[in-house]
């Protein structure tokens, strides 16, 4: 299984694009920056999408990369979220308003965007991959995800203050080869981070006590602003298992 992250902050800046995975080169996790980070015929290949969430830095660039990919005569594109997420979507981004309603056009008999709403816990298979959608503790109603191809098994958190499920799946999991782990804001910051549910590496560490197996964990979803200071912050761990995502880069499990 191949995760390449095309963007992995949780805002946007230059050299920082927002928050998307690629899996395997057909299937997304978010779309912060699907129509910024790959050129016109690599965004043709992609056929579904998983939403983790509504907000912006998740689904920013979803009315331009369904644009680029429109006519592309291959079949329609599958949206997989929440009945809460894809909700806010449709209501918000494709209300024919902010933008067209791609699920009616170019009719409703045969749309170019197919909703699929997500079950919590239910697993869903993609091009040969599963996902285990599981919810976390964030202002919104926010998915993570367990993804497992073969003997291959990572856990990607989304965005979350202090949750429970997460780790209780994760401890389930023999072969869990990584945990990518969230990580927005400085210590400085941790009143903030507490009122809209992220976390510091204070917290993020404590979440890591509910884990009970030794495995690298890397960080994401740093804001712009803060990247300094959370470095220094995890640099003062001294922990061996953490790294921070880097944008750019394919990982292999």
């Amino acid at each position: 299984m191949q995760i390449t992250v095309l963007g992995g902050y949780g805002g946007e800046s230059q050299g920082c694009r927002m928050t998307c995975l690629l899996i395997d080169g057909s299937v997304a996790i978010d779309a912060g920056c699907l129509s910024q980070a790959l050129n016109v015929e690599d965004q043709r290949r992609i056929k579904s999408i998983l939403l983790t969430h509504s907000h912006a830095d998740h689904t920013n660039s979803l009315p331009f990369f369904i644009d680029n990919v429109y006519d592309n005569g291959e079949g329609r594109l599958g949206i997989y979220s929440s009945p809460a997420t894809i909700y806010a979507v449709r209501r918000h981004l494709f209300n024919n308003m902010f933008w067209p309603d791609f699920a009616r056009l170019p009719n409703h008999l045969m749309p170019a965007v197919k909703f699929h709403e997500l079950e919590d816990e239910v697993p869903v298979e993609i091009e040969g991959v599963r996902f285990t959608p599981i919810p976390t503790n964030h202002v919104v109603p926010t998915h993570g995800f367990l993804i497992e191809k073969g003997s291959a098994a990572v856990l990607w958190s989304s965005d979350t203050g202090p949750t429970h499920r997460l780790w209780e799946i994760a401890n389930t999991v023999p072969n869990l080869a990584a945990v990518f782990l969230e990580t927005s804001f400085d210590n400085s910051m941790q009143g903030v981070a507490d009122r809209s549910l992220h976390l510091t590496p204070r917290s993020m560490m404590a979440e890591l006590e509910k884990l009970d197996r030794d495995v690298p964990v890397i960080l994401h979803h740093l804001k712009p602003p803060y990247l300094d200071p959370i470095h220094q912050d995890i640099e003062e761990l001294n922990h061996p298992d953490l790294s921070f995502i880097e944008q750019g880069r394919t990982y292999e499990f």
